[in-house]
């Protein structure tokens, strides 16, 4: 079986280019037969917001975001985060505890941190 990665980017999208970053290396890596995760913590889901205007690099993430999409690739985030931000419906995405989202990065055998 292969191993399993989790990125988890924390960084916030509208401060540095670090998320969108993050997001396009997570992109490289789910492009392979490994499964892969990305977990967006604290205003990180702002990456995945239906208005990406005060994203730092908007035109790198708009040009990754469709494949994510198509892809059906796989994001995590925490509990209430679709009430803290307008996040487009097209992605796939799970809100889950703080206390599942530890637990799966500890289960991963790789895990990223942005």
């Amino acid at each position: 079986m292969p191993p399993s990665i989790i990125v988890v980017i924390r960084a916030d999208p509208r401060q540095s280019g670090r998320a969108v970053e993050a997001l396009r290396i997570a992109l490289g890596l789910g492009t392979g037969d490994n499964p892969l995760t990305v977990i967006l913590l604290d205003n990180a889901p702002l990456l995945l917001a239906e208005d990406t205007d005060d994203v730092v690099d908007v035109e790198i993430l708009e040009k990754h975001l469709p494949v994510f999409k198509e892809l059906k690739m796989p994001f995590v985030l925490q509990h209430n985060s679709r009430t803290r931000f307008s996040l487009d419906s097209e992605f796939e995405i799970r809100e889950t505890s703080d206390t599942e989202i530890t637990a799966s990065i500890a289960a991963a055998d790789r895990v990223l941190a942005f």
